[in-house]
């Protein structure tokens, strides 16, 4: 190995230790506490070495934004596999969201800390443009097949993601208290009034 394929790889190490380090933390600690200073310590490299490879705090969650759209996109195609028709298709989309959103809490409040991302930011980002087309596919096959053609499929899916969102933060940030069976019932009258109103 040369001295250049050595020193991109000793490069490519330190990115992943920074990341890895930043990760623990936000576990830790939750994603505001999270500092340039707090990952140099961690794997005990100077603060300038950090900004070498990211130019800010911001820029180090952005990839972990990436990472956890890339492993949310992951559980949907599979969700979106084992259905059928574009109704099972968005219904075990949902169900995968929910689940992905308390399995990972972590990831899920870093992947939203600020908010639905804009529609600028997932253009940016083809992790987050993929799972817009995830759900735009049966929604657009919905539409097409509905009696409102002209319906904006794009209004739809910020519905969707909205919806699940809300009612995703709503149970994150409650007292604990076991209400799984009302979950369920919010979560089925949803998917199913989301459905029904592209069909009709």
């Amino acid at each position: 190995m040369g001295i250049a394929e050595r020193k991109k790889r000793h490069k490519e190490e330190v990115r992943a230790s920074i990341l890895e380090a930043a990760w623990q933390l936000v576990v830790q600690d939750g994603w505001q506490a999270l500092s340039i200073r707090k990952i140099a310590e961690a794997i005990e490299y100077s603060v300038p070495v950090i900004y070498d490879h990211f130019a800010n705090k911001e820029a180090i969650l952005l990839e972990l934004i990436k990472q956890g759209f890339q492993q949310l996109n992951q559980e949907l195609i599979k969700a979106k596999h084992r259905a059928t028709t574009p109704e099972e298709q968005i219904e075990a989309m949902a169900y995968a969201y929910w689940k992905f959103a308390f399995d990972n809490v972590a990831y899920y409040q870093v992947m939203y800390g600020l908010g639905i991302p804009s529609c600028e930011t997932v253009n940016q980002i083809s992790e987050l443009s993929t799972f817009s087309d995830l759900i735009l596919q049966p929604v657009k096959e919905l539409i097409a097949a509905g009696k409102q053609p002209d319906t904006d499929p794009f209004l739809k899916l910020h519905t969707f993601w909205s919806m699940l969102h809300g009612l995703v933060s709503i149970n994150m940030m409650g007292s604990g208290e076991n209400k799984s069976d009302l979950n369920q019932l919010v979560l089925q009258d949803f998917i199913r009034g989301f459905v029904t109103g592209m069909k009709s």
